[in-house]
């Protein structure tokens, strides 16, 4: 074997060698950074890359998806003196690798410790309560914060939560004791609000029915009084008619209105449940007289072909009489 057959393998692998040191294939999601004699010259994107061998060399690998940084606990001191237990989350994204790759060493260790400083920083200005009920707001206060002094590093802070907050226990036992304290105390208002709105109720109801009581009352009343205003003109009427009838020289009128109350009257003393004696001030012989001019009366109105009743001559003038219902006998 000649010195030439031997140098053709070698040069042939080294060809190979070479090809393979400047071809560089970077996976999705990823940049590479390139430094030529130690300084950075340009980023590969993903994909397939060429470099210049053995001049060129890939300076750091950086992940450009989003990464998560839990965040360790940590104790913290509130303004109201309180000793709590702290951890967290972050989310970060590196938008420029040059940045992220030579503007800080550690990059993750770097927004661990401004993550944890700040929430130190953020949560130590309020006191208990505020941390307890504000989680959204010091959440967003420390997104903020931390985005901002993150910011040169070319990184984009997406988030960064507050997952537990742990008082001690003797403070977590205090803490229930003033939950009791305030739900019984809102128990015992609500009671009395609606005990008081109950009785507001009742006496409103009390005074509608009184109201409508008294109404109901003026309105009988009112209708009573109309009844007996309607009798009285009726009885005017009748007055009136009767003392025409009189004036006008028609005397059985007159006779007819006596009949009627004296016949009223009768009736109404037949009607007693009682037994009554019933002294009689006028002859039975009046009433007879009176009878006739009733029958006077009737003939004038209704005509001449109603006969009159005339009392028989037979019949007797009685001192005294037993009134039907009565049981009395009158005098």
């Amino acid at each position: 074997m000649s010195g030439f057959d031997f140098t053709i393998p070698v040069l042939a692998i080294l060809v190979l060698v070479v090809l393979f040191a400047g071809v560089k294939t970077v996976p999705q999601g990823y940049n590479y950074t390139i430094e030529r004699f130690g300084r950075y010259t340009r980023t590969l994107a993903p994909g397939l890359n060429l470099i210049v061998p053995f001049f060129d060399r890939i300076g750091a690998k950086l992940n450009m998806m989003e990464q998560v940084l839990d965040v360790p606990t940590q104790e913290v001191i509130t303004k109201d003196n309180a000793n709590i237990a702290v951890d967290g989350i972050a989310f970060y994204q590196i938008l420029n690798a040059p940045q992220a790759a030579y503007q800080v060493s550690g990059l993750q260790n770097a927004i661990l410790n401004l993550t944890m400083t700040n929430i130190r920083t953020v949560m130590g200005s309020m006191v208990l309560d505020e941390l307890l009920s504000n989680r959204d707001a010091i959440n967003d206060r420390l997104l903020r914060v931390v985005d901002e002094a993150a910011h040169s590093w070319g990184i984009k802070m997406t988030r960064v939560e507050i997952k537990d907050i742990n008082p001690p226990k003797d403070l977590l036992d205090s803490m229930a004791r003033q939950m009791k304290a305030e739900r019984d105390k809102r128990a015992v208002v609500l009671e009395a609000e609606g005990t008081r709105a109950a009785q507001i109720l009742r006496a409103e109801g009390l005074k509608q029915s009184q109201i409508l009581e008294a109404e109901g009352r003026r309105e009988a009343a009112f209708r009573e009084a109309e009844a007996r205003e309607r009798l009285a003109e009726a009885e005017a009427k009748a007055t009136e008619i009767v003392s025409a009838a009189i004036a006008g020289g028609n005397v059985q009128a007159l006779n007819y209105f006596v009949a009627q109350k004296y016949t009223e009257a009768f009736g109404k003393f037949a009607s007693s449940p009682n037994q009554k004696i019933i002294f009689m001030p006028m002859e039975a012989s009046s009433l007879v007289s009176t009878l006739g001019g009733i029958g006077a009366l009737a003939r004038d109105v209704f005509g001449e072909g109603v006969q009159p009743t005339a009392p028989s001559p037979s019949t007797p003038t009685m001192r005294g009489r037993t009134v039907p219902g009565t049981g009395g006998t009158s005098a």
